[in-house]
């Protein structure tokens, strides 16, 4: 049997990014003895997080097989079997879990996300709750429970059961950012959510000097991107642009914070990118400090924010001498490591400022340039004799009271006319179910109302489309790629403009792709506007015809220019720094 000490020294060494050594000497010692099973549990995990899964999948499956009556072993295994999209899976072993030891919380925890993930959030929520009342002060089990709670649409429930953790885990960085994700969906003041970001300062430690280098203004940079998205996802529509113009002379490490996976085609294209690509899932706060530092990056890029992509806690100790946030956070980090914030003048007007920790890079027109995809079906109208139809594909969090009293007023505007919703939550019966109830209590009839099946393929989502003459914001957390998606196939988005971040983003969208004219300014606005597209089917086909044109000649798709402001703003964010350390900064050059 493998010592303890080897154990706990592979764990540390793949903490600290040295994975292969780990998996070395674990191998030796699980061939060594097979009946050592806890050695082998630690070696499959290791596989997993180095992004080996058909083998870390049959090292726990063999451990399940040697010792049925280990709820421990079926828990990891279900992790395993989560991590390889076999979640029905999962949810067998786990459930298998808790019937050999009821009180078994930790089955819990996985159960919670899993049944969510299948469609069942109901079972997931009940599954969450069952784990508190065995173990009531667990964060992790709080955060996924509210998450839930969250992702279908209850967002008094999720703050509520986050304010509940919170009061007993006040530093919990990964608790609060949970926290803060969700605060963005919620109906409250403009000041409630940024001391909420500002209160984030409690769970930041210090335990390093912040890093320096040589402090040249001009000179070449070292261009470090933390993220946990640039895969298959939404934020790298947006981050792709500015990768790929790097200014001459410059380099970039990513250092990819998402779960390995080969088989992602995005992810690939991505490390074609990188000069070079740093693996950091496994890698402990730390650690992945310490491998910014040995790098000597001058400005760290972060495109998570408080998402489940990001990893603020690894910024703790400023382990670049700027870091910037981008992208995938719609609101302020108030981490006190990270000093700029890309935005733009609609989203982030004169004034906003003082919500915010960090200092704002205003990079007009548009703070985002969209990467449309390459496999987009042409754009396509709905049937002639179609009623005319507001659709909304955004996710179920972000229909609020507000957003339903907009939709209502708009449906009342425009007589037989309906509403089609589509997200990837809506699949899930419970969320469904409880989603229409809203709609009912808010003035919207069901009948009025078509929910459209969850799609696997981006093509087959864009094609949904075609059913859709005018798309629906949200507020006070807009759309972002779905307002881009909805233009693309020749959609016009109508808008409310709001008082925050997110409640401006598709302002800024829209004035970036030369259409003002959707932007509305109170609620009786954002129904007029509505009302004059929907009686004027010739410009809707117009639109169909033609708006995929005028969004690929516009700024808002014009990726050259963008990533001349986005650098620019990166370089005036280190000359700012340079002046800082004594350097003389010159006068901009407009080049990075």
């Amino acid at each position: 049997m493998a010592s303890k000490g080897l154990l706990e020294r592979a764990l540390k060494d793949a903490e600290e990014g040295r994975i292969a050594p780990a998996l070395a000497s674990l191998r030796i010692a699980v061939n060594r003895d097979p009946k050592d099973f806890e050695a082998a549990q630690i070696f499959a995990m290791l596989l997993l997080w180095s992004g080996q899964l058909p083998q870390a999948l049959h090292h726990f499956a063999r451990c399940v097989e040697a010792a049925p009556r280990a709820p421990a072993f079926r828990n990891n295994y279900a992790n395993a079997l989560m991590n390889s999209q076999r979640v029905a899976d999962a949810i067998v072993q786990l459930r298998a879990a808790v019937e050999i030891d009821p009180k078994y919380a930790t089955a819990y925890l996985g159960l919670t996300v899993a049944c969510a993930q299948v469609g069942d959030s109901i079972a997931g929520i009940e599954a969450g709750r069952r784990g508190l009342a065995l173990r009531g002060d667990w964060p992790e089990l709080s955060r996924n429970l509210a998450s839930v709670l969250k992702d279908t649409g209850r967002i008094d429930e999720a703050l509520a059961e986050f304010d509940r953790a919170i009061a007993n885990h006040p530093r919990d960085a990964a608790l609060r950012s949970g926290f803060l994700w969700a605060l963005n969906y919620a109906e409250q003041s403009v000041e409630t959510l940024a001391q909420a970001h500002r209160d984030y300062v409690q769970c930041v430690r210090s335990v390093a000097t912040a890093a320096t280098t040589d402090s040249s203004p001009e000179r070449p940079l070292r261009v470090g991107i933390l993220s946990g998205d640039l895969r298959t996802h939404s934020v790298a529509y947006f981050a792709e642009p500015f990768m790929r113009a790097l200014p001459e002379g410059c380099a970039m490490t990513v250092f990819s914070t998402a779960k390995p996976d080969a088989s992602d085609a995005t992810r690939a294209r991505f490390i074609e990118l990188a000069d070079e690509w740093v693996e950091g899932f496994s890698l402990a706060d730390t650690a992945l400090d310490s491998a910014i530092r040995t790098r000597k990056i001058d400005v760290l890029i972060e495109l998570g924010g408080h998402s489940s992509g990001g990893r603020l806690s690894a910024l703790d100790s400023a382990p670049a001498p700027v870091i910037v946030s981008a992208i995938g956070y719609p609101n302020t980090t108030g981490h006190p490591g990270v000093g700029w914030r890309i935005v733009d003048s609609i989203t982030d007007p004169p004034g906003s400022d003082a919500c915010c920790t960090e200092r704002l890079a205003r990079i007009d027109p548009c703070f985002l340039c969209y990467a449309p995809p390459l496999n987009a079906p042409l754009p396509a109208m709905p049937e002639a004799d179609a009623p005319i139809t507001f659709g909304s594909f955004n996710m179920t969090p972000k229909i609020s009271q507000s957003t339903i009293a907009l939709w209502r007023a708009t449906l009342a505007a425009v007589s037989g006319s309906r509403l089609l919703l589509k997200s990837r939550s809506m699949a899930d019966a419970g969320t469904r179910a409880h989603m229409l109830a809203r709609l009912e209590s808010g003035g919207i009839a069901q009948n009025r109302v078509d929910v459209v099946d969850f799609t696997v393929g981006l093509r087959e989502h864009l094609e949904l489309y075609s059913r859709v003459h005018i798309a629906l914001d949200t507020t006070p957390y807009n759309g972002t790629t779905t307002t881009c998606e909805a233009l693309w196939m020749g959609v016009p988005t109508v808008t409310l403009l709001g008082d925050r971040h997110c409640a401006r983003v598709s302002a800024s969208l829209l004035t970036a792709a030369g259409h003002r004219e959707w932007i509305a300014a109170s609620p009786d606005e954002f129904v007029a506007v509505s009302r004059v597209l929907a009686t004027d089917r010739t410009r809707l086909a117009a639109l169909r015809a033609g708006l995929r044109g005028e969004l690929s000649a516009s700024p808002l798709c014009d990726q050259n220019a963008y990533a001349l402001r986005f650098h620019e703003a990166v370089r005036e964010a280190w000359r700012d720094w340079c002046a800082s350390r004594g350097a003389p900064a010159p006068p901009s050059t407009g080049k990075s």
